[in-house]
């Protein structure tokens, strides 16, 4: 009988964190889905030996029945991990293994991209600074300058960004009509059809204090592009002040929030959602979602690592897979 589930690929991330850890932990949990990991084979059969547990690692996907088996395609490494001490030699291995999966996805070759934490300095050069996950692969896919972040819960707190890894002396002049057009637009449009939610409501935050009291972006800025998208049909609400927006009187009656800065709209998420939340890029021709947390060294090959954003960052590739059939 033909297998109709979603094929999901998994990039393991810096392999001295704790992805790999993570990889084991979903050996034994079962999700509806074929899923395909990207990691060194001898790494993640060490980091067993550490954890003291016992997997199998298959050469051919099937659906994954979280009895202890994964499906690992091999990616060869310089040097041998040592767990929990970063080595840069390994870096452009990872860099292949994020190329080779968002080519996969391109080529409809999987349905989904889930990824796993990395270490951008370990990934940056000199010359050349890795900014993440989200701007790499949105350059690969061809969408680069295009893509929105976005955090979700697994109670529908949604919040996206506007600016994304930048300073935050770059943030006010990065914040343009166009560019904030473009990115409500595109939030607007994956929400309708990425998510099926067919009038999205979307709160879209300030970014000076109170909202408009200090500076001039909002008057010059927000509100005229605010305005003229509600013209055109869209519901949004704000410009509203950033330190009263993530309450129930706004959460409640939102699908979506759209803050300004990183740390404006993830500080808030995460400490309402620590440890459950979901990173996903919009604005994509494929469907990558994502972790919420980095490499934690610290916990490599301890049972304090908590699963829970790993695993609700595959549920999500899986629900979203199937909103495209």
């Amino acid at each position: 009988m033909k297998n109709n589930k979603p094929k999901i690929i998994i990039t393991s991330g810096e392999p001295a964190g704790i992805g790999l850890d993570l990889c084991l932990n979903l050996a034994f949990q079962r999700f509806p889905a074929e899923i395909t990991i990207l990691a060194n084979h001898n790494a993640i059969l060490e980091r067993a030996n550490l954890q003291k547990k016992k997997i199998i690692i298959n050469t051919k996907a099937s659906l994954h029945k979280g009895n202890g088996e994964l499906h690992v395609i091999d990616i060869p490494f310089v040097k041998k991990v040592l767990p929990g001490e970063l080595d840069k030699s390994n870096s452009l291995s990872q860099l292949r293994s994020i190329d080779f999966a968002v080519n996969q996805c391109i080529k409809k070759n999987y349905d989904a991209l889930v990824t796993l934490p990395i270490n951008k300095k370990i990934l940056s050069l000199k010359n050349k600074i890795f900014t993440g996950h989200t701007e790499y692969i949105s350059k690969l896919c061809g969408t680069k300058n295009k893509e929105v972040m976005m955090l979700l819960d697994d109670k529908n707190l949604r919040v996206a960004l506007v600016t994304t890894h930048i300073p935050l002396s770059d943030v006010p002049k990065s914040i343009t009509k166009n560019k904030l057009e473009n990115n409500i637009k595109i939030l607007c449009s994956d929400l309708k059809n990425n998510f099926k939610i067919q009038e999205p409501k979307i709160t879209i935050t300030g970014l000076n204090p109170h909202a408009e009291e200090f500076g001039n972006e909002e008057k010059r800025i927000l509100i005229p592009v605010i305005k003229k998208l509600i013209n055109e049909g869209l519901n949004l609400t704000g410009p509203i002040p950033a330190d009263t927006a993530f309450t129930p009187k706004y959460i409640n009656k939102t699908d979506s929030f759209l803050a300004m800065y990183h740390d404006q709209g993830l500080a808030p998420f995460k400490a309402l959602t620590f440890n459950s939340g979901v990173n996903t890029t919009l604005g994509l021709p494929i469907i990558r979602t994502s972790v919420d947390h980095g490499t934690a060294l610290d916990l490599v090959g301890t049972k304090k690592i908590n699963s829970t954003s790993f695993y609700n960052s595959i549920y999500l590739a899986i629900n979203l897979a199937n909103n495209k059939k």
